[in-house]
Parts: C-alpha cells; sequence; structure tokens
C-alpha cells in the first residue's frame, strides 16, 4: 500500500501564490481545520494584516478584508487545541497564530521568514512552503507602519489572499 500523497494549499494572494504541503502526520487536526476553512472561502478576501521583517507574515483574519480597528483579534468563532510538534520553525513553515492561551488558535496562521525556532512546540507548524519563495519574500518586505500595538508590522499597503485553495487528504 503506497502512502497518500501530502495535503497542499495554494495561497493566492495580490503578490502571487505560494504552495504548501501540510503535515497530517504531526497536527492532524489543525490541517483539518485548515483545508476546511479554505474550502468554505473563509480565507477568501483577507489580507496579511501583519509583517515583521525576517521574522513572519500573518493572515487569516476575517476582520482583515476590511481595515477593521480590531483586525488581528478576529477568527472563526471557535478555537483548536494545540499540536505541537517537533517540527521547528524554520523559514516557509506556516503556523497557527493564537493568543497567549495555547488552544486558542481558530484561523490565524503565520509563515517564517526566517529561523523562529524559539517557537518550536509553542506554536502548531503544521506545513512547509514547497513553491513560491519569491513571493515569500516579497511579502515579507512589504514596507510597514506601526500597529495599534506599537509594533512595526502594520502593512503600509494592503495584500490581499484572493483565495486558499486546498487539496483535501
Amino acid at each position: 500500500m503506497t502512502d497518500a500523497p501530502a495535503p497542499q494549499a495554494v495561497i493566492d494572494t495580490d503578490a502571487g501564490k505560494m504552495t504548501l504541503k501540510l503535515w497530517p502526520e504531526v497536527a492532524p487536526d489543525t490541517v483539518k481545520n485548515f483545508l476546511k476553512l479554505a474550502s468554505e472561502g473563509f480565507y477568501d478576501g483577507t489580507a496579511f494584516h501583519r509583517i515583521v521583517r525576517g521574522f513572519m507574515i500573518q493572515g487569516g483574519d476575517p476582520l482583515s478584508r476590511e481595515d477593521h480597528p480590531h483586525v488581528g483579534t478576529g477568527g472563526p468563532g471557535y478555537t483548536i487545541k494545540a499540536e505541537f510538534n517537533d517540527r521547528s520553525h524554520v523559514r516557509g513553515v506556516i503556523s497557527m497564530a493564537r493568543s497567549q492561551d495555547p488552544n486558542s488558535a481558530g484561523s490565524q496562521f503565520f509563515i517564517c521568514l526566517g529561523d523562529a525556532s524559539f517557537l518550536d512546540r509553542q506554536y502548531t507548524a503544521f506545513g512547509e512552503l514547497v513553491e513560491g519563495d519569491d513571493v515569500l519574500e516579497a511579502i515579507g518586505n512589504t514596507p510597514t507602519t506601526m500597529s495599534g500595538g506599537g509594533e512595526m508590522s502594520k502593512p503600509e499597503k494592503r495584500v490581499g489572499v484572493r483565495t486558499i485553495l486546498a487539496q483535501e487528504v
């Protein structure tokens, strides 16, 4: 019996497309949730609302469809349990964003721009970039301004997510 191919997701952005290979073997519920939201069109029209040069780009907030004052706090209306694993947060790894509560992730995710191994076993890594590193780089180099929280991370120009196309497991 052959192993099923790893599920993939293609994030179609204003800057181009990024293809991610997902890791259901280490984060099955997280991958299932991400694919479900993608297939429902949940991410369509959202934006990468937080960009920290050299660290990560963050998206998945439904409030980012417009310039909502509480962007960064939105989600699907539920949370999922953390699935910490031994995959390291290095360039191209996609992981779930969350609040201080480890089990508070819902729809927001981030993609690492560099070595973020200090996040290992504290955030749920669930896939890696396999195509579109130039797109990741372009988004990561988007000029930013001060966010409401006092961090240089608010994109000066919108980097939209047109859609995320998912290949189910």
